[in-house]
C-alpha cells in the first residue's frame, strides 16, 4: 500500500526537525518555509517550544510566517498559555512577526509581567506590534510598571517597546523619573534620553542616568 504524499512529507519533516544535527534541523525548517503546507504547522509550533538553537528557532518562526495566519495564529495563541517558558516566548515572538491583530486579546497583563524575562521581553515586542489603535495609552501604563526590571538587555527591550509607542509614554516616563526606587528612576531617565536621542547607545544612557540619580537631578529640574 502506497503511503499518501502528505503523510510522507510529514514524516520527513518530523525526522528532520528532530535530527540531532542543528544543520539538518535548520535545512528542514527552511524547506518547510519554502513549500508550506497546513500539515506542517503543528510540528513547527511543537518544535519551537523545545528547539535549543537560536538560529534554528528563528528559521522555525520564519517557516510559520509563510503559512496562512488563519492556521497559525489560533494555535500560537493557545501556545502562549503553555507552562513551558520557551513555548510562550517563541509563540509571542512568532505572533509579533506575523503581525495579525486578531492575536491582541491573548497579550494579557500576566504575559506582559511574566516572571521569565525572555517571555516578558517577547510579550513587550509583540504588544507594541499588535496593540489596536487607541489602546496605546493603556499598554504604556502596563509597560511602565516594569521600569527597573532585570539586567541591561531586559531594560533595553522595555525602553525600545515604550519608545515604539510614541508620545503617549511621556506622562508615565516623567512620573517614573521621580519614583522612590533608584533602579526605576535610572531606567526611566535612560529611556527618556534614548527617546530624545535614538542614536545614543543604551549603555551610555543608563550610565548617565545612574549618575543623574546619584546627584539627585532629573530632566525636570532644568
Amino acid at each position: 500500500m502506497t503511503m499518501p504524499e502528505q503523510d510522507t512529507d510529514t514524516i520527513r519533516v518530523l525526522r528532520g526537525l528532530e535530527d540531532s544535527r542543528a544543520s539538518v534541523r535548520l535545512r528542514t525548517a527552511l524547506a518547510v518555509g519554502a513549500t508550506p503546507g497546513p500539515h506542517f504547522v503543528d510540528k513547527l509550533i511543537e518544535r519551537c517550544a523545545i528547539e535549543p538553537e537560536f538560529y534554528v528557532r528563528e528559521m522555525l518562526t520564519w517557516a510559520l510566517t509563510r503559512h496562512s495566519a488563519s492556521m497559525t495564529v489560533p494555535e500560537l495563541m493557545e501556545q502562549i498559555r503553555s507552562e513551558r517558558a520557551q513555548a510562550r516566548s517563541q509563540a509571542l515572538h512568532t505572533l509579533s512577526k506575523i503581525g495579525d491583530r486578531q492575536a491582541w486579546p491573548a497579550i494579557t497583563r500576566a504575559l506582559l509581567s511574566d516572571p521569565d524575562d525572555e517571555v516578558a521581553r517577547s510579550a513587550w515586542r509583540a504588544a507594541v506590534v499588535l496593540v489596536p489603535d487607541g489602546q496605546e495609552h493603556e499598554l504604556a501604563a502596563v509597560l511602565s510598571g516594569q521600569f527597573g526590571r532585570g539586567e541591561r538587555e531586559t531594560q533595553l527591550s522595555l525602553s525600545r517597546a515604550l519608545i515604539a509607542l510614541g508620545e503617549v509614554i511621556l506622562p508615565f516616563l516623567h512620573a517614573a523619573t521621580t519614583d522612590p526606587d533608584r533602579r526605576v528612576r535610572a531606567h526611566a531617565i535612560a529611556t527618556e534620553r534614548l527617546l530624545a536621542d535614538p542614536d545614543a547607545g543604551f549603555e551610555f544612557a543608563i550610565e548617565e542616568a545612574k549618575r543623574v540619580v546619584v546627584l539627585g537631578h532629573t530632566s525636570q529640574d532644568g
